[in-house]
């Protein structure tokens, strides 16, 4: 499995660049993102049980944290993709201010 870093560091970005009515974008690392996924749909799977268990509240919230920082991994990486691929593009075809600011948005989202 390639590591997260590999992932994000490469110069790839979006496999194609849909227009924004599409909204449709080829992930190119997508077997990775979705095991990435999957893995942290076991651990919310994970905390449910934990919930049913009556399990110690400090463990479960250790659980949920992990479950967070994973989700994070994930988000970091597609929006690497999305600034090297799609927010490129669009600032070498037109400037890319509506793209920024769609970026700047979701980043702002993200830190939430």
């Amino acid at each position: 499995m390639a590591r997260q870093d590999e992932l994000v560091t490469s110069m790839e970005g979006c496999a194609h660049c849909a227009p924004p009515t599409d909204r449709k974008v080829e992930q190119p690392h997508k077997k990775a993102l979705i095991n990435r996924v999957r893995r942290i749909e076991g651990q919310v799977g994970g905390v449910l049980n934990m919930i049913e268990d009556d399990r110690y509240c400090v463990d479960i919230l250790t659980q949920i944290s992990a479950v967070k920082s994973a989700l994070d991994g994930v988000a970091i990486q597609i929006l690497s993709t999305h600034a090297k691929g799609c927010v490129r593009q669009s600032v070498m075809d037109d400037g890319g201010d509506e793209a920024i600011e769609e970026m700047l948005g979701i980043v702002r989202k993200l830190i939430r």
